[in-house]
């Protein structure tokens, strides 16, 4: 089976400005991987790069989704190929209630409506499967929501559209330690041997709870160590700046 993800030689400019730098990553299908690295490494050019977002241009290597290529594809057909974001910073939208919101965002990734009666089965099973009460469905979505309460709507969301590959970028940012154990529950309800997951974050605390298969070092736009969780340990104690030689070799 071809892997959900597959970034190879990636090279990737920002307004004329190279960010990733040749940057390579499998995910196959039941599997967590962790990307970690500091401020302006390229995590996040990664995320936005992958969904298609046209300020970022690929300028060497591809990305491929179960042996498709996703390069030139819009948004919305990622999407339906099975491709999720989550953002680090969810936007609020007033006057549209979550329930509108997930049934739309379900008819979009599926291109046909969804009929009443399904949809409210899902997200009833979704509901519990995430200790979310249903009170939250009648909420707009993120209007007045704080940090943890933002990242859980990302999770719903996830939930209920059951992507093949879930990306979630530093959906850890912010986050007190009962909302992180929250949403870290959330993300570990709906690991699954059909389901890819790469864990954006800049900070091991979130490995604590949901255990990774991979942990990458992402440094100034390349893979510069892959390892298991306790690569995150060793990260934690030496802070970037211990692997920062890794990469020396490649700028020579």
């Amino acid at each position: 089976m071809a892997p959900l993800l597959q970034v190879e030689d990636l090279h990737v400019s920002v307004e004329g400005k190279e960010i990733l730098k040749g940057l390579t990553l499998t995910v196959r299908a039941g599997e967590v991987h962790a990307l970690m690295g500091p401020n302006g490494s390229g995590k996040s050019t990664l995320s936005f790069c992958l969904m298609g977002h046209p300020k970022y241009q690929v300028t060497a290597g591809r990305m491929l989704s179960q042996g498709q290529e996703l390069g030139g594809l819009s948004p919305d057909a990622r999407a339906k190929r099975g491709v999720f974001l989550a953002f680090q910073y969810p936007i609020a939208i007033p006057g549209v209630t979550i329930a509108n919101f997930l049934r739309a965002s379900l008819r979009g990734v599926r291109g046909q409506d969804v009929p009443v009666r399904e949809f409210r089965q899902t997200m009833k099973t979704q509901l519990k499967t995430l200790g979310i009460p249903d009170a939250f469905m009648n909420r707009y979505v993120n209007d007045g929501f704080s940090g943890g309460e933002k990242k859980r709507m990302e999770i719903l969301q996830m939930a209920v559209l059951n992507p093949a590959l879930a990306v979630l970028d530093e959906t850890d940012s912010g986050l007190d330690i009962d909302a992180l154990k929250t949403v870290a529950a959330g993300i570990n309800a709906l690991r699954s041997p059909q389901r890819g997951i790469l864990l954006i974050t800049h900070y091991q605390r979130l490995l604590t709870y949901v255990q990774p298969d991979a942990v990458h070092v992402l440094v100034d736009g390349r893979i510069v160590r892959s390892g298991g969780p306790e690569l995150a340990l060793e990260l934690e104690s030496k802070g970037y700046e211990g692997f920062k030689p890794a990469i020396a070799p490649a700028q020579a």
